[in-house]
Order: C-alpha cells, then sequence, then structure tokens
C-alpha cells in the first residue's frame, strides 16, 4: 500500500505523517483490499475545505472531511470492482481533513485530536471504497464499519 501524505505547512508539527498512514493502511487492511493500491491523505485548513467543500459539492461552507473517489462501482463491502491501470497500481483518491475542523470537533467530543482526526480518516478512506450514510441502512452500515475499525486502530499512536 502506498499512503501519500500532505500536511499544510501550519499544521506539520501537529500530526505525524507516519501515524496517519498507518491509520489509512488499517482501514484498508481491515476491509480486506489488495496490498496494491495507493491513496492520499491531505491535512488543510478551514479555507481550502470550504473552496473544495463549495467547488465539489456546492456548499459554500468549511466541512470536517471530504473523500474524492478515483473508482467507480465500489461496493462499500470491500469488492471494488474496476480495471488495474497500466502500473499495476489502483488509486483510491484522496481524503481531505480540515485539522482546525477537527480541533472543533475533538473539543465537543472530548477527545483528543489525534483521535477525532483518525475518525476522520476511517470515515473518508471508507467513501473512497463505496461507503455512503445516504439513507438510514448504510448509514449504519458505515457507522458500524466505522466503530470496528476505530477499535482495531486505537492505541496505533
Amino acid at each position: 500500500m502506498e499512503i501519500g501524505v500532505l500536511l499544510e505547512p501550519e499544521f506539520e508539527g501537529n500530526l505525524d505523517a507516519g501515524w496517519l498512514r498507518i491509520i489509512a493502511e488499517s482501514v484498508l487492511a481491515a476491509q480486506g483490499i489488495d496490498p496494491g493500491v495507493e491513496m492520499g491523505v491531505v491535512i488543510t485548513g478551514e479555507e481550502k475545505i470550504r473552496e473544495l467543500n463549495k467547488a465539489y459539492l456546492g456548499k459554500d461552507e468549511p466541512t470536517d472531511v471530504l473523500a474524492f473517489a478515483m473508482l467507480s462501482g465500489s461496493s462499500g463491502e470491500g469488492e471494488l470492482s474496476f480495471t488495474t491501470p497500466p502500473d499495476g497500481i489502483k488509486h483510491l483518491g484522496e481524503v481531505v481533513i480540515s485539522y482546525p475542523q477537527a480541533v472543533k470537533q475533538a473539543r465537543e467530543h472530548r477527545h483528543s485530536v489525534e483521535k477525532e482526526i483518525a475518525v476522520l480518516i476511517v470515515h473518508g478512506t471508507l467513501h473512497l471504497l463505496g461507503y455512503d450514510h445516504d439513507k438510514p441502512e448504510a448509514a449504519h452500515n458505515m457507522k458500524s464499519r466505522e466503530a470496528a475499525i476505530l477499535n482495531c486502530v486505537e492505541g496505533k499512536r
């Protein structure tokens, strides 16, 4: 697995890129995803995530996490159906997280910023794999997977 991590300069001292990779890898492993994949995790600020949210979802407001999936036909069950590119690496997409929003949510949930970032990586990565929460049953399935994966990644810091 190849997990690219980009931390905007103002957040570089706040999080460890290696730890962010471990969380993303843990999600993929828990979902049984073939190791020949790559994805990106981006930690950015409120203004950038607001721009992305407006440009791609039509919402002119900041958010906590956005997932830009490169695959179509994801089933949400870890079974990815797509053609393997010539380089043999399956490009899942990017998970973009607002660090300031994660700080706010960590305070609201009364846990660490690191735990909130882990929650957002799990959530965003599941979106890349086809999970969604647009209907009650889908939301329940996604929440269940998030909880199970978070239990596995607790203590990997």
